[in-house]
């Protein structure tokens, strides 16, 4: 079976910047022999987590919406692509509410000490970054970074890459830095490669036991 990639979109413009880089990382990826779902996560209907603890007993939420279903399937998948533009200085609204969902994995991984995520997936399982913002700081990425390293900790990913472009307040349209669209393409195309390989190379020692 391919290596299967959940891909995050965490801006409301489907055609926007960093939707195009999310689409040449996709395109990446399945050139690498991978299976990719796509999430347009404001287009998800969730409430945000209101902390019931229910998930502090159980490996499910309380809360039954659009993000259940996904809870259930980042327990099988094999990497993560997220790409979100910066906003006061980290996650926007919908895509950091979604994150914040997943309580789940946090409670069974370090209250009840039984990790959602199997220790055979956590040898391959790996996680892509890809963000814009508009100002021309070296801190501008800062935010994203400690909440993606944050999700990717509880989630069982490992924080592989990151694809980051400042100063598009300046630049506007991200197809006059190509060489930024080709490094979406690039990153996620070797990430999504070592994970096949990596799966394919436990895989191969399971059989061979």
């Amino acid at each position: 079976m391919k290596p299967q990639i959940i891909a995050l979109l965490g801006s409301p413009i489907d055609d926007g910047n960093t939707a195009r880089l999310l689409s040449e990382a996709i395109k990446g990826a399945e050139d690498a022999g991978c299976s990719v779902i796509k999430v347009d996560v404001t287009k998800l209907k969730f409430s945000p987590c209101m902390e019931h603890f229910y998930c502090e007993q159980n490996d499910d939420c309380m809360i039954k919406d659009d993000v259940s279903p996904l809870l259930k399937r980042f327990r099988k998948v094999d990497g993560l692509i997220i790409a979100s533009p910066v906003m006061t200085m980290g996650f926007p609204g919908a895509i950091k509410s979604f994150m914040d969902r997943f309580q789940v994995f946090f409670m069974a991984k370090y209250v009840r000490k039984d990790p959602l995520v199997t220790k055979e997936m956590k040898k391959w399982r790996k996680a892509l970054l890809i963000s814009i913002g508009g100002m021309n700081v070296p801190y501008d990425f800062d935010g994203v970074r400690l909440s993606m390293r944050a999700f990717c900790d509880i989630t069982d990913f490992e924080y592989w890459e990151d694809v980051l472009q400042n100063d598009m307040d300046s630049i506007i349209d991200i197809t006059k830095k190509p060489d930024k669209i080709k490094e979406a393409y690039t990153k996620s195309h070797e990430m999504c490669r070592i994970i096949a390989e990596d799966k394919k190379k436990y895989s191969d020692e399971v059989k061979a036991e």
